[in-house]
């Protein structure tokens, strides 16, 4: 698929909340007037370093667990930090965060590695509170298409 603009969605999808999110990132991002985009969903926990170096954007999802970020994006970070540390910069981010008490931390957690990576964030973060609804779902729709049409418009 040369020349076209690559995004990754990076998840950890451990409850059905959380699995109703990413379907919604998906959808966003494989709306139909993105047609110069290509998509690749991967599991935070096997996402590699190639993937990430591949990517021109990423979608990053997770639960925030006791006020922070999944463990399993935790890891992903950890491992792609210095492959990805000087050839990834200035590439878009976004991110959704699922919790049931709060997601401040998880959402400071994440901004926090993407800066040092120097990512920029085309989009504010998603913070979904219980059980997500249409408007929930919408919103995180709405995120993975805007990073997409950045990434595709060379916006990005």
């Amino acid at each position: 698929m040369a020349g076209m603009a690559r995004l990754l969605i990076v998840h950890h999808t451990p409850s059905p909340a959380t699995q109703e999110l990413l379907e919604a990132a998906v959808e966003g991002a494989s709306d139909e007037l993105l047609e110069g985009l290509e998509t690749v969903v991967r599991p935070a926990l096997t996402c590699s370093e190639v993937d990430a170096l591949e990517a021109d954007g990423y979608v990053l999802g997770t639960p925030a667990n006791i006020g922070y970020m999944s463990g399993a994006l935790k890891h992903f970070f950890d491992r792609i930090y210095y492959p990805c540390l000087e050839a990834t910069q200035r590439r878009s981010y976004a991110v959704y965060v699922h919790g049931n008490l709060d997601t401040t931390g998880a959402v400071r957690a994440v901004q926090s590695i993407a800066g040092a990576l120097e990512w920029r964030e085309v989009h504010e973060p998603v913070e979904i509170m219980g059980q997500p609804g249409e408007a929930e779902r919408d919103a995180v729709r709405e995120l993975a298409g805007t990073v997409g049409a950045a990434l595709e418009t060379g916006l990005a």
